[in-house]
């Protein structure tokens, strides 16, 4: 009896902490939304890191909270949009309660002074650590696979990435090299399939020979391009 209920009791502290988890990543969200940059860097743990599209790797709150100025002012000015829906939560918590590992979709609107609006999708690979009772984040990372015109959409036009800030230096690298759309680009699961175990971090997914990516089991056949690709290169 004592064995289950210390089960018992260790399940639920885990259905907790994933819980706890979710909504510090949602008040991520909220902040990031309406430029309240130091709220959200606070929410990072002491060696945490920030990474967002092709942009690099920034280190700890205060790199962190640099970074996200380059979305624009502190405190969301007039003409300024830039909302990071997360959707479709994967939260896994390790056994010892300490860390976990989360997957997120995302849905991007953005929009600032003198230019249309765009939209965008991505993923969010993100980890989490547990410091002094408290669940901070340890890394987010938010994969932007694909971002257009607002008025033109996907069909007809795709916007690529910014690379790394000459203004805010990121402190390394983006940590993998990548094209958005329509490229084709999957980020590897945190998380095993639930059915059969295995883990999902090599995924079939189409070379692309400017980043250097081989192909990995796609059909290699030439391919029609896209009306968006074409859009695409004359940006």
């Amino acid at each position: 009896m004592r064995t289950k209920l210390a089960a018992y009791k260790h399940r639920v502290t885990l259905l907790e902490d994933q819980d706890a988890v979710e909504n510090l990543q949602a008040t991520f969200g909220y902040y990031f939304d309406k430029g309240l940059w130091n709220q959200a860097a606070a929410l990072f743990a002491s060696k945490g890191s920030f990474e967002y599209g092709q942009r690099g790797v920034y280190i700890g709150p205060a790199r962190i909270r640099q970074s996200m100025l380059l979305f624009g002012p502190q405190g969301l000015a007039k003409g300024h949009l830039n909302n990071h829906m997360m959707l479709q939560p994967i939260i896994v918590v390790a056994p010892d309660g300490r860390t976990a590992t989360g997957r997120w979709q995302g849905m991007v609107m953005l929009s600032e002074p003198g230019q249309n609006g765009k939209w965008g999708v991505g993923l969010y690979e993100n980890e989490y650590v547990k410091d002094g009772g408290v669940w901070k984040i340890a890394k987010l990372h938010f994969y932007m696979t694909a971002l257009t015109d607002y008025d033109l959409g996907f069909a007809k036009y795709a916007i690529q990435m910014e690379g790394p800030s000459a203004l805010f230096p990121p402190d390394r690298p983006p940590t993998e090299v990548y094209r958005s759309f329509p490229n084709a680009y999957l980020p590897a699961f945190s998380y095993d399939h639930p059915v059969t175990g295995q883990p999902l971090k090599t995924l079939p997914l189409q070379g692309d020979e400017i980043v250097g990516r081989p192909d990995r089991g796609m059909d290699t056949g030439k391919r029609e391009e896209s009306s968006a690709a074409k859009g695409m290169r004359q940006q």
